[in-house]
């Protein structure tokens, strides 16, 4: 049974600020768990399913997990409003109505990818994609353009007292701009434009340098903000490529690239979050040969993975489930809850789960490791695999599988996949002139 969620929900950043500072005066304390996504995790049960035989082809199997992962996105969203489930039970069957503005992001961007591979009707894929739009721009509660992390599917209303969210809202809009693109219809682009630039991003500076995480009616503006490197890219580049509402260029130097070394590799992170920060504002905008005055940032998402892959070695003699084919922990479902987990440096009560979207979301950086360790999770322990692809986590030493799906954790998966097979939602992105001229504005040349 689903467990509520408190008064009102950290964000995920939230949760990782407080987490940096609990670090600093218990360097060994573990990392209370949260619920950041909506409910518990009870696990699956049931015989295991007979051996599993994979695609030959690394192409085709990609391919397989991406038809499972957009089934998520096209049977757990409203057809009416197009928003996305948050969280889904992974067999199907699903009665939850919780949608998350991130999941609906990804989601919109899987709807593109789906219509370009023929995964559904085409008609019908441009007909959700009207509505969800038509809704968002019309219907969908928003505060200056920033819209409610947590929502209804079918009325928009706000839940869970959560928060308007600035990184959420940009995920959002990320997937907005990539169907503006995709679909040359001249009704989405001028809705995806409307939505786009109705933003007032300015105001979410709330008179400082960097971004608040948030606002709510009750309390105002978040005091944590987006001060250091993590997936924040998205967001000051969308500000900073606005042409209505933008933040001037030098934003983009206001938060910090703090320098890890680990292992011999050398690489910009945040200390206190896990591998996800280094996918997601990957997902849309190409960062590939670019430059700025601090990084390649491509090339540095390939030494993060690069290091998390040692990271999850050096705990072979805690969990010795975690082997070079066979590794990822980040932001994910336990058999606690929701944990923000993972390293390096090691943060959150690691146990041995096994988190797939780890691999999946790093597909185009390391893309021979990823692979090999999503067909050997498909291979070695097939109850990790469900109507809709992966489940969310397992963990092979307890006997634990999740039951649900993430919308946020199979959507970097998809979007990542097709990165690698054919930079479709690299392409397609950034043919938004405001993509464009905002990596001109800060360097990234």
């Amino acid at each position: 049974m689903k467990q509520p969620p408190p008064t009102r929900l950290l964000t995920r950043r939230e949760i990782l600020s407080y987490s940096a500072r609990a670090a600093l005066a218990f360097p060994v304390a573990s990392l209370a768990t949260a619920m950041i996504s909506c409910g518990g995790s009870p696990a699956v049960t049931g015989t295991a399913p007979p051996p599993v035989t994979l695609p030959t082809s690394d192409d085709a199997f990609l391919d397989q997990i991406q038809q499972a992962i957009f089934l998520y996105f096209w049977e757990q969203a409203s057809p009416t409003t197009g928003l996305v489930k948050d969280r889904a039970v992974a067999s199907g069957g699903d009665t939850s109505t919780v949608a998350s503005i991130a999941a609906t992001g990804f989601g919109l961007t899987a709807l593109c990818i789906g219509a370009s591979r023929g995964y559904a009707d085409a008609t019908q894929i441009q007909t959700r994609v009207t509505n969800a739009l038509t809704f968002l721009l019309n219907q969908f509660a928003n505060v200056n353009g920033f819209f409610y992390h947590f929502v209804d599917m079918n009325t928009g209303e706000r839940v869970w007292s959560s928060e308007v969210s600035s990184i959420d809202t940009s995920i959002l809009l990320c997937g907005v701009l990539t169907c503006r693109q995709y679909f040359q219809d001249a009704q989405i682009q001028s809705l995806a434009l409307q939505i786009y630039e109705r933003v007032n991003w300015p105001w979410m500076l709330n008179g400082g340098s960097t971004f608040s995480m948030g606002w709510t009616p009750e309390n105002g503006f978040i005091t944590t903000r987006y001060d250091t490197y993590c997936e924040l890219m998205m967001l000051y580049l969308l500000a900073i490529g606005s042409t209505t509402n933008p933040v001037t260029a030098s934003a983009w130097n206001a938060f910090s690239r703090p320098i890890l070394n680990y292992q011999g590799l050398s690489y910009i992170t945040n200390l206190s979050a896990p591998l996800f920060i280094h996918q997601y504002s990957h997902a849309w905008f190409d960062f590939r040969n670019k430059s700025d005055q601090y990084a390649n940032y491509f090339n540095n998402s390939v030494t993060a993975t690069q290091a998390h892959i040692l990271f999850c070695q050096s705990l072979q003699s805690q969990f010795n489930d975690y082997q070079q084919n066979v590794w990822g922990i980040t932001a994910s479902d336990s058999v606690n809850g929701y944990v923000v987990w993972g390293g390096p440096p090691s943060m959150g009560p690691i146990d041995g789960s096994i988190v797939p979207c780890a691999a999946g979301g790093s597909l185009p950086f390391l893309s021979a490791d990823c692979i090999a360790v999503l067909r050997n999770i498909r291979t070695l322990y097939p109850l990790a695999w469900q109507r809709y692809g992966y489940l969310d986590a397992f963990n092979p030493l307890s006997g634990w599988y999740d039951s649900d799906v993430l919308g946020i954790d199979a959507g970097i998966t998809m979007l990542m996949a097709e990165n690698q097979r054919t930079g479709f939602v690299w392409n397609t992105f950034m043919a938004n002139p405001e993509a464009q001229s905002a990596l001109a504005a800060v360097g990234l040349t």
